[in-house]
């Protein structure tokens, strides 16, 4: 079969009925789909594999799921949901932040949302131990079945990593959770007591350690490629661990901050990077930042052979027509673009974020006082003109006027009267009044866009994974196609749910934390030059750095914020480590109280 991997192993019920339509076997022939099928599939390994793509479909993290309830099943990634929204990211609160809402998980209105579990009772699908439990069917099926140990090896490597992953968004929000490794029958008699927090992560860890020994010599000793691309392999397995690993010996669950677990956390990164760097994994474009980190930007827009991608989710450009239908589109591009683009409006960024990023020399800006430790710009911010002078990546996170946000197509359709054709797009989103006395008026709406953006108008926009570095080569998105106007349509950029600058910054962040500090120092300044800083002021970052382990902590934190911005991690990272309240709290909820770092 012919199809390249994002169309095969993403696909959902029309993918299964291609699959077995494509092969010999005739009592697959008949399936319907693979959540209901016999044992014999896992003697062939075409019906083997087709189980595993289902898999995939159902847990690997999709930025068409993250949002509103979806959030059950994937991580954020960047969109407006409540993970973002309570970050500096977006202004509003999410649900978790929002003043006005005692959250609970027993009665009232407020109560905390079913995100992590889901509550269909239709689906196993929709629910984290129904995906469970297809895993388990999966992995039982495969070792029982006919086929040779090296195709069992190279299918169950994939399922206890998906299995792994399933566990680790599960703990993450719950700590321990119950550890279920059968197929259970549904009577009142499969019950299965909850584990304690440390037997999860356990368990979690040895599911990827059996995936990276598993899926060794089809990926590290060899390469998956062509249709393969996507799939997990040993690098992917290893960096997933040591992320479990970061979260275990963060604040969240390491109240006494226990050196043992950093020092667990930093033996097996070092040991683990090799391997990953060994399956093709590394900083794209390392040397080559290009102008206002469009070098850096350019890797978002990589498909196949993109080094930074050690965990990606796949898109396509099919439309809704094709038959078979394998539409599997990205609307990130779609969302982000002004409405006089044809675009869906923008995407807004906090004030919050803008003003926080660095200046060009690489340090916070003097207004900005939550990284005490590092020291401030010598360059004055102007938040009245708060492009100039900013780090590169500033410049390709955000959208602005007067800047160029090119684009292949032409948004007049004949009604709409847009200015430019995309070649020409600037991006001018100044405001007008038809009452000048409005102008000083915060609550007033009665402003209108230039460039007939009207009331559809935002002062800055999200520019970040946007294709438009080169508007002679092939987009990665079909334009307003069949007369539709609806702009950006059937996108393929793919999003990356690990990047190799996360392995690194993970790395860093646990040499920081076992004293060493100018390990995790050589790190940033690697991170830092591909975004264009040079060692002329040593990358941006504070002399004193190497010896001061809570300023070291700041600036990966800080680095965190500004390198993965829009990519869903800030959440994770502020939860993780007790941003929100420092754990102020924990008393009265009966938690246990910090004592790392004087509390």
């Amino acid at each position: 079969m012919k199809t390249i991997f994002y169309s095969k192993a993403l696909l959902g019920l029309s993918a299964i009925i291609f699959t077995m339509t494509a092969c010999s076997d005739q009592f697959l022939q008949d399936m319907k789909n693979y959540d209901n099928t016999s044992t014999e599939i896992y003697d062939y390994y075409s019906g083997a594999d087709g189980r595993i793509n289902d898999l995939y479909y159902w847990c690997q993290p999709n930025i068409q799921g993250a949002s509103g309830a979806r959030l059950w099943q994937f991580p954020s990634m960047g969109l407006q949901d409540d993970h973002s929204q309570s970050t500096e990211e977006y202004s509003g609160f999410g649900c978790f932040v929002d003043p006005q809402k005692d959250l609970n998980t027993v009665t009232g209105t407020d109560q905390a949302p079913e995100y992590f579990q889901g509550t269909s009772p239709y689906s196993l699908n929709a629910n984290a131990w129904g995906r469970i439990r297809n895993i388990n069917d999966a992995i039982t099926g495969i070792e029982n079945g006919a086929l040779s140990q090296d195709e069992k090896d190279e299918l169950l490597g994939q399922a206890y990593f998906l299995r792994a992953w399933c566990y680790y968004y599960l703990v993450r929000y719950y700590g321990g959770v119950p550890i279920v490794t059968t197929v259970l029958n549904a009577s009142s008699e499969s019950v299965v007591p909850r584990s304690t927090t440390k037997a999860c992560i356990d368990f979690i860890c040895e599911d990827l350690d059996k995936a990276a020994s598993m899926l060794r010599k089809r990926t590290l000793e060899g390469r998956w490629s062509g249709s393969d691309y996507g799939r997990v392999t040993t690098g992917t397995a290893l960096a997933l661990k040591g992320r479990v690993l970061l979260l275990w010996a963060s604040p969240l669950f390491n109240r006494d901050n226990d050196p043992t677990r950093w020092q667990t956390a930093y033996e097996f990164m070092t040991q683990a990077k090799p391997d990953i760097d060994a399956c093709g994994y590394g900083l794209a474009n390392e040397d080559a930042p290009g102008i206002n980190g469009s070098g850096w930007a350019s890797m978002f827009l990589g498909l196949s052979g993109n080094p930074e991608g050690v965990w990606v989710s796949l898109y396509n450009r099919n439309v809704p027509d094709l038959a078979p239908d394998y539409q599997r589109n990205n609307t990130w591009e779609q969302q982000i673009r002004p409405a006089n683009t044809l675009g869906n409006n923008g995407k807004t960024p906090s004030a919050m974020i803008v003003d926080l990023f660095p200046m060009k020399d690489g340090k916070r800006p003097s207004s900005y006082n939550s990284y005490s430790k590092l020291e401030a710009s010598a360059i004055q911010y102007d938040p009245e003109h708060p492009y100039l002078d900013r780090d590169p990546r500033f410049y390709r996170t955000f959208a602005f006027p007067g800047e160029y946000w090119r684009f292949q197509g032409d948004p007049n359709t004949g009604t709409s009267c847009n200015p430019y054709t995309g070649t020409e797009y600037i991006l001018w989103n100044y405001v007008w009044y038809n009452d000048p006395a409005k102008y000083n008026d915060p609550t007033s709406t009665d402003s209108y866009g230039a460039d007939n953006l009207l009331d559809n108008v935002h002062g800055m926009y999200i520019r970040k994974f946007s294709d438009d570095l080169d508007v002679n080569s092939t987009p990665n998105y079909d334009y307003n196609t069949e007369g539709k106007s609806v702009g950006f349509r059937c996108c393929q950029t793919s999003t990356m749910e690990i990047r190799y600058a996360e392995v690194l910054l993970n790395l860093a962040e646990a040499a920081c934390m076992t004293g060493n500090m100018p390990e995790a120092v050589s790190i940033l300044q690697r991170i830092r030059k591909r975004a264009g800083y040079s060692s002329d002021n040593n990358y941006g970052l504070p002399a004193n750095i190497s010896g001061d382990q809570a300023a070291c902590m700041s600036a990966i934190l800080y680095e965190r914020q500004i390198e993965f911005a829009y990519e869903g991690k800030r959440f994770e990272d502020m939860r993780r480590w007790l941003l929100f309240d420092g754990g102020v709290n924990f008393a009265s909820i009966g938690a246990k109280e910090l004592t790392g770092w004087g509390g």
